[in-house]
């Protein structure tokens, strides 16, 4: 009898490690895993962005630096103003803007890595109260409220684009495009900056019937 309760006290022993071991082998908890060891393991929560929802009418090419001051420059671009980059990219020309001018700007661009770039580039300038980008298609995007509209696109895109931006711009409105004209349209002025065209046009007043 006495060799029975041993043996059923050992038996009850080794159930409780049991449940111990197995209560061990739970999946690892990330949330607490990124408290202990930082941003680093909160990566993995994280969600790639998602892809273009149509594909980007021009390929992604940076303007260079000394382009962006120039453009800005020809703009006259002042805290007072509306800027809009279409084709925005990494957000430069917004966030130089900004940064010199103290501008407003809103970046339009169809990719949402180049959106999520420019905010990234955005918070560590410092300038996140100042601009803000938006994943849209540039040909469904209310321009009303622009006051410089800086671009850098193709040819073929600029004439398509003309039209909306001589519907929706008020008169006055300054826009500026790296190294494409638009048909036509006659800019008021033209410049070299390093090899690259830069042309300057303001919308004219609309003809009164």
């Amino acid at each position: 009898m006495q060799f029975q309760k041993v043996l059923f006290t050992l038996a009850a022993g080794l159930s409780v490690v049991g449940l111990g071991l197995a209560g061990c082998s739970q999946p690892p908890n990330y949330q607490a895993d990124a408290q202990v060891n930082g941003p680093t393991a909160q990566v993995q929560t994280d969600a790639p962005p998602a892809s273009p929802r149509r594909q980007p009418d021009v390929p992604y090419v940076p303007t260079p630096n000394a382009v962006v001051e120039r453009m800005l420059e020809m703009a006259k671009v002042n805290k007072n103003d509306r800027l809009y980059d279409l084709g925005s990219g990494d957000g430069r020309i917004v966030i130089t803007a900004a940064q010199k001018y103290g501008t407003r700007g809103v970046g339009i661009d169809i990719n949402p890595v180049r959106v999520q770039e420019a905010n990234e580039n955005a918070k560590k300038a410092g300038v996140t109260d100042l601009v803000q980008f938006r994943e849209q298609d540039l040909f469904e995007t209310d321009l009303s409220d622009a006051t410089v509209v800086t671009l850098y696109l193709l040819p073929e895109i600029n004439l398509k684009l003309r039209p909306k931006l001589l519907q929706e711009l008020k008169p006055g409105t300054r826009i500026v495009s790296h190294a494409f004209s638009m048909g036509d349209w006659k800019p008021q002025r033209v410049e070299q900056v390093e090899g690259r065209t830069i042309y300057y046009w303001v919308v004219p007043e609309r003809a009164t019937k």
